[in-house]
């Protein structure tokens, strides 16, 4: 059976990038590792619309998280954070565990925050010193107004705004500079599409001179080492080599198709994937706001979306996910991001329609990849 990956990370990798990636390995010291760096830094700049240090950490996007709070913050800081979902409650977790004290706003699941609601917080406490954010809250498909909130944030200079991009960057637009984010994190194995294993970090000036006042402890993800060894072209401690080379690689494609036409082909995906389920009958969870990254699908009623995630996978070969928390059972989500083009979209709706035809679910066959058919006809 042919295996199809639609997870929302990892994400499929493209033949170019596994080839690059399976060049006999250089070391990390090497003369001609510390160019391809070089290069690197660079294009990662180009990819976060960027003029700040972008730092490139062996890890998942969760070490940039977990980095992104022990570099910026003491023990006692208090921080203002965004729960959405699985991913923004994660900010608590990392939170609490270094001794920052927290504020919470809970948005219920499906929902976007209301950067009102990010103003009346810092408005009652202008103590906090940081707004930690998902931009695409891979858990309910939902894209939170970042550019609006950043607004918000940008009125108090002891404040940081800090967002996961993690499956976001790549994907929709996102001006790191333009907008004031102060910290954007990302990962490899999104929207680039490569392995897990690499984590993105940009750093702003604001957010460097308040690392300079940070007390918390931190040696692996250290900020400030692996600034100091990016100047030099190199990382602070053992890089993972081969996924740099994929992403040189990677970089390399996504400059050639141009950061605008990649949002609109991901935009177009989304489209005929979100309205290609409706044609079936199958609602988008999100309440507002979809992300362009993931689209979450609710289930039939009657039905397990566990049931239908796994049926994808073992009838058919198609790893997709499913719902988490609260979700599971309830959603099933398949990615926008990685290499996928127009045809795995296509695919993707005509495998749910047998899952479910299979299920028995009462739908005409064709009916919603039909729909999709058109939309991306557009392209």
């Amino acid at each position: 059976m042919k295996k199809y990956l639609l997870a929302p990370g990892p994400t499929q990798v493209s033949p170019e990038v596994l080839l690059a990636m399976a060049q006999p390995i250089l070391h990390h010291r090497a003369p001609e590792f510390v160019e391809l760096l070089k290069r690197v830094k660079e294009d990662l700049k180009w990819l976060f619309q960027t003029q700040n240090d972008v730092l490139i950490i062996a890890s998942t996007g969760t070490g940039g998280m977990e980095g992104s709070v022990s570099n910026f913050l003491s023990p006692g800081d208090k921080a203002l954070f965004v729960n959405g979902g699985k991913f923004g409650e994660r900010w608590g977790k990392i939170c609490k565990n270094y001794g920052v004290l927290t504020e919470e706003i809970k948005v219920p699941w499906g929902y976007v925050v209301k950067p009102e609601d990010v103003s009346k917080a810092l408005k009652k406490d202008p103590s906090i010193k940081a707004v930690f954010i998902q931009a695409s809250e891979t858990s309910t498909g939902v894209a939170h107004p970042i550019r609006e909130v950043a607004e918000v944030v940008r009125g108090y200079e002891g404040c940081l705004m800090i967002v996961d991009a993690i499956s976001a960057l790549g994907v929709f637009d996102i001006q790191t500079d333009t907008w004031g984010l102060d910290v954007v994190i990302s990962g490899s194995q999104k929207a680039l599409a490569l392995p897990p294993g690499l984590a993105f970090v940009s750093v702003s000036e604001k957010a460097w001179r308040q690392a300079g006042k940070a007390s918390n402890a931190k040696f692996y993800f250290d900020f400030k080492k692996e600034r100091e060894s990016l100047a030099k072209n190199q990382t602070a401690y053992t890089a993972a080599v081969s996924l740099i080379v994929g992403l040189e690689q990677s970089l390399k494609m996504m400059k050639e198709e141009g950061l605008q036409n990649i949002f609109a082909r991901r935009s177009l995906m989304a489209q005929a994937l979100r309205e290609g389920m409706a044609g079936i009958g199958l609602a988008s969870y999100p309440k507002e706001a979809p992300s362009t990254s993931v689209t979450a699908i609710s289930a039939p009623e009657g039905y397990d979306g566990q049931e239908i995630y796994k049926n994808l996978r073992v009838k058919y070969g198609i790893t997709a996910a499913g719902g988490q928390d609260d979700l599971k059972g309830k959603v099933f989500r398949i990615s926008n991001m990685g290499d996928l083009d127009t045809f795995d979209t296509i695919m993707a709706v005509a495998a749910v329609e047998m899952v479910l035809k299979g299920m028995g679910h009462p739908l005409n066959l064709g009916t919603g990849v039909g729909i999709a058919q058109g939309i991306l006809l557009k392209k």
